[in-house]
């Protein structure tokens, strides 16, 4: 293991012009007709790079987390990048996060210098990662999932020289679609429940039976909502008014089986726990994923049918290196989905790598953590890309 450098970091702001047809976050974020993005940047003292390390996740900023903190301690020049949407998902338009990220890799190259642009795309940020490299591969988007105009094909996005997929989910939808508790029968009402699928109140183990009835109803469960969402949208169009958009809630969002029975994609979790802590209390809690959504987010969020940022159909077109590290014991990532993606991807040059015992975010695991950023900066300077 190599010494450790002291780190500089560095505030940084973007802005690029957008035209919008309504205001869709509070504050400066994104309206007066333009996007204000902010980040971090973080250098190594004294240690030069032609190469770039981008973390971002499209509802959250990560520069206080171990994985790019721990990169930057090593010798790798990293930005954690903010979207508009930065902690708070609400509104969050993932072909516009796309936007965004292109921004910071545009000015990371025109105007900081670097040459070489490598997407970290851990948690949330791996399947934002893979949208964002399909993209700018194989443009092809023009409107978002609910009908909106959004030009990625005429955006220039430039692709990054490789993308790490870390510790990460296939998609925000698939998520939501894996752990949304099916035993809510009225969406305005959360007490409402079916008590044959309310897995808080069945006792572990589950039979297969009874988990592919679960599956099933948690599928009906969302396309029933995105029933709703696409019929209020097409109401509101035809009214023709001034309101054009509305947020609403979805109660119950943490019921995945695999949190409670081992037996199920069993890896090294432990039983009765999540990323979020109890998941029986996340589950009912205020800061549930997809707890809080406006109609457009949550078709390009969380609709299985109709979000573009699926990680396995986003890996099937791309050609830049991928490596994907999955961790043993996440309490986050359910345990298939890394190796779905693997699987899909078309990369001529593609690895997989098992950290045994991590969890999603190496809490008190020092020594995994610093394995994981060894095996990034190995693979990375075998391409020529570790930036010194």
């Amino acid at each position: 293991m190599q010494d450790a450098f002291e780190v500089d970091s560095e505030w940084v702001s973007i802005s690029y012009q957008e035209s919008i047809a309504f205001t869709e976050v509070y504050g400066f974020a994104g309206n007066q007709g333009a996007v204000n993005l902010e980040g971090i940047l973080f250098r190594p003292r004294g240690v030069a790079s032609k190469t770039l390390q981008i973390y971002m996740h499209p509802a959250s900023t990560l520069q206080l987390l171990p994985v790019p903190r721990e990169a930057v301690r090593r010798g790798a020049h990293v930005l954690c990048a903010g979207s508009r949407y930065a902690r708070n998902d609400t509104a969050a338009i993932l072909e516009k996060v796309l936007l965004d990220l292109g921004a910071y890799i545009r000015h990371a190259k025109s105007v900081w210098g670097y040459e070489h642009i490598v997407l970290v795309g851990w948690s949330g940020g791996g399947s934002l990662s893979l949208f964002y490299q399909a993209q700018a591969e194989r443009p092809t988007i023009t409107h978002t999932p609910a009908g909106d105009p959004v030009d990625i094909v005429g955006a220039d996005l430039i692709p990054a020289d490789a993308v790490i997929f870390q510790a990460a989910h296939i998609s925000r939808a698939r998520l939501l679609l894996d752990i949304i508790d099916p035993s809510v029968r009225d969406e305005l009402n959360p007490d409402d429940r079916d008590p044959d699928l309310d897995i808080y109140n069945i006792k572990p183990p589950f039979d297969p039976a009874f988990i592919k009835r679960y599956r099933e109803a948690q599928l009906a469960r969302v396309r029933r909502i995105t029933g709703w969402v696409k019929d209020t949208l097409e109401e509101l169009r035809r009214r023709g008014g001034a309101e054009v958009e509305r947020g609403f809630v979805t109660h119950r969002t943490l019921a995945d089986p695999r949190f409670l029975d081992p037996a199920l994609d069993p890896n090294d979790r432990p039983p009765g726990w999540c990323y979020l802590g109890n998941p029986e209390t996340v589950n009912s809690g205020p800061v549930g994923l997809a707890r809080f959504s406006t109609l457009r987010a949550w078709l390009s969020q969380w609709s299985i049918d109709d979000t573009q940022g699926d990680g396995v159909a986003c890996a099937s077109v791309i050609r830049a290196p991928l490596l994907f590290i999955e961790n043993s014991a996440d309490d986050a990532v359910p345990q298939p989905h890394c190796r779905e993606v693997f699987d899909a991807a078309v990369s001529p040059d593609k690895r997989y790598e098992l950290m045994e015992g991590a969890t999603h975010y190496y809490k008190g695991q020092p020594e995994l953590l610093a394995k994981a950023t060894d095996l990034t900066r190995a693979w990375l300077s075998e391409r020529g890309l570790a930036g010194r």
